[in-house]
């Protein structure tokens, strides 16, 4: 590859990084928040823009040293997270214009988070692994954090800083021992020594230590544990980001590692992650019934999900086209109706002290606040999985994947899941349409911005639902041009 395809392969990289640093002098010169957001918008839709060039230029592919690879999956799971960042500032606005002291650096901290993202599907190498997750992370720290006049955003904030640090530890510490078994730390070239009892040994500590933090990056059981209490803490645009970009970045890198690497090889590790996916479907059910919360509903259910999408995980060290194929589609539709789902949190919470986040604050909302309601009870039929919605299509998808791979008990689990999710997200619709207790305070502004980002989130769920041809033959030529 020639150094100007390489160029056009990094140009959305590029974009980004240079209107990063654009936000950051203007929010120097002056601090103005409609000025910060509107640069925000202006470098999400260039860096979204950049993709395509970029991806004319691919083929199968380019290597930009040996810590990247940009191809077709890398792009088309780049513009899911651009995509996301846009709709989260956009609902975001009101919302940090009437919470926040200091507007201005929360965009900062969320263009900075979507760079992380954005190296992730692309990394073949530990350290841009280590490099994307981290940036990531540094950022979403700040952004839970972020209201400095409320107990509950600080206390989740730093549960999540602790946590998360002991996590990427146990990935450090992980990586070292991979390291010391194989003698590389590109993804391609991890193997235990052959023939070294030793090194077999380090091989499997190692990834003992890796798929730990890895699970607790992704929520997965037993690492959930700070799932609910930072889910319920964070303000709600930003568990919006972190159940969507943050846990997809984290997904792909891991799919491309189990794809490079021979690591499903090892029997032991095999079971392990599958154990791991079996126990989360069941816990984040079971768990989820008992909820008054509805942010911790939500946390419960995505512990759930990301069990459900460990099958396109296993999938994919042997039928990589197929396991990349069920993971774009359940991540598109996942991220479609999350967001939908947060988005209306923060669309509601706006105009009131706190957010509104237990179930019995909704009570009545569809007859108050129609298209935030409609849209929520559209996010949450998706997410049970219900046909004609987004949810329904991907959860197919993740079930004929199943099929194929005979993962008769990680199909099994999904639709007994998906059986004990209809239950709790029906209660949020039954709240919604229950007789209104009390009225909102309707003294501050609407959320026009906020409410139109949240409908057209619902209208995709439908649109995708009634009708995926276009989302499945768009994904279907991505990866074959990948060469899967």
């Amino acid at each position: 590859m020639n150094t100007q395809t390489t160029l056009l392969a990094c140009l959305p990289y590029i974009v980004l990084s240079a209107g990063l640093l654009v936000v950051m002098l203007g929010v120097c010169i002056r601090r103005t928040h409609f000025v910060a957001w509107s640069l925000t918008m202006v470098t999400l839709l260039a860096t979204l823009a950049s993709h395509l060039p970029g991806y004319e230029a691919l083929g199968g592919g380019t290597g930009v040293t040996m810590l990247f690879h940009v191809d077709g999956i890398s792009y088309v799971f780049n513009v899911l997270f651009v995509l996301a960042a846009i709709f989260t500032a956009v609902i975001a606005y009101q919302y940090v214009d009437e919470r926040f002291r200091f507007r201005e650096e929360f965009y900062l901290l969320l263009l900075a988070a979507t760079l992380g993202s954005l190296m992730l599907p692309s990394a073949t190498h530990f350290v841009s692994l280590l490099l994307g997750l981290e940036i990531v992370s540094i950022s979403l720290y700040a952004m839970v954090a972020y209201p400095e006049k409320v107990r509950g955003p600080l206390e989740a904030g730093l549960k999540y800083m602790i946590l998360s640090g002991a996590s990427t530890s146990a990935i450090l510490f992980g990586m070292a021992l991979i390291y010391a078994a194989s003698g590389s730390m590109e993804f391609s070239q991890v193997s235990p020594v052959s023939g070294s009892a030793e090194g077999d040994i380090f091989y499997l500590i190692g990834h003992a230590f890796f798929w730990s933090g890895i699970a607790f990056k992704l929520s997965l059981v037993p690492f959930h544990i700070w799932t609910p209490d930072v889910y319920q803490g964070a303000p709600s645009i930003v568990t919006g980001f972190i159940a969507t970009v943050s846990k997809g970045g984290v997904f792909v890198v891991v799919m491309r590692y189990v794809m490079e690497s021979d690591v499903l090889s090892s029997e032991a590790i095999t079971q392990a992650i599958f154990l791991i996916a079996a126990i989360s479907m069941i816990v984040g059910n079971l768990l989820a019934l008992q909820q008054k919360d509805l942010k911790r509903l939500l946390a419960y259910s995505s512990i759930a999900h990301m069990g459900y999408l460990v099958i396109a995980l296993l999938l994919v060290a042997t039928q990589p086209a197929i396991g990349f194929e069920t993971a774009i589609v359940y991540l598109a539709g996942y991220f479609v109706m999350t967001l939908a789902a947060f988005g209306v949190i923060t669309v509601i919470s706006h105009r009131s002290d706190s957010e509104m986040a237990s179930i019995d604050d909704i009570n009545g909302l569809l007859w108050r606040r129609p298209i935030p309601a409609a849209t929520l009870v559209v996010s949450a039929l998706s997410l049970a999985g219900i046909p004609l919605t987004m949810g329904f299509i991907a959860k197919f998808y993740l079930f004929a994947a199943g099929i194929e791979g005979e993962m008769w008990t990680l199909v099994g689990l999904l639709v007994l899941g998906s059986a004990i999710g209809i239950f709790y997200y029906l209660r949020i619709i039954f709240a919604m349409t229950s007789k209104p207790e009390g009225q909102l305070d309707a003294t501050q502004r609407e959320s026009w911005t906020g409410i139109g980002a949240v409908a057209v989130l619902g209208v995709a769920t439908l649109g995708l639902g009634i009708y995926p041809t276009p989302l499945v033959d768009l994904v279907q030529n991505l990866v074959r041009v990948s060469g899967f």
